[in-house]
């Protein structure tokens, strides 16, 4: 039996689970989640918000909302209309284009390729280009190049080791 407490807070209860399932809905369709592709171009449209947005082999094309970083390796990002990047904007072997009403709140970066950003773009964070097209090569190339060198050290010392020693002549 349901004492006199219980039977009054079960109407309250009755409209509060359906209000907090209700706001989680609303929240899931305005905020879509993160976008991770791989060879498949990624297009925010204007009335689009998303997560954090990563694109290999690809170009991202924004007109929305990321509410989180905006990365691209071997593709280019174009940041136009209205869009807003809340996070970093990285591009490595690739090039940015930023549009005249476009506000980015963090750093924007191009590894080997090159940023064109129209006036009145907001930029919070530092704008940095390493552009040319000598330095990916340089930067995708230099850690192979180390642990070539590194293997073969070792490979030269175990050699050394080996050889029987030359007894000293008399």
């Amino acid at each position: 039996m349901l004492t006199t407490h219980t039977s009054r807070g079960l109407p309250l209860l009755a409209l509060f689970v359906p209000l907090c399932l209700a706001s989680s809905s609303i929240a899931q369709r305005t905020i879509k989640s993160d976008q991770t592709h791989f060879g498949h171009t990624i297009r925010v449209a204007e009335n689009d918000q998303v997560g954090e947005v990563t694109c290999i082999a690809c170009s991202i094309y924004i007109r929305g909302q990321v509410a989180g970083d905006v990365t691209t390796v071997g593709g280019s990002i174009f940041v136009e209309g209205q869009g807003q990047v809340a996070g970093d904007v990285t591009a490595v072997g690739g090039n940015i284009r930023l549009d005249s009403t476009v506000k980015v709140a963090g750093d924007v970066t191009a590894v080997g390729g090159e940023i064109r950003r129209a006036p009145g773009v907001q930029i919070s964070g530092d704008v940095t280009s390493i552009g040319g097209g000598i330095w990916l090569p340089v930067i995708l190339l230099a850690p192979f190049v180390f642990l070539g060198l590194l293997v073969w050290l070792i490979v030269w010392l175990v050699q050394q080791a080996r050889k029987p020693a030359v007894p000293a002549s008399a």
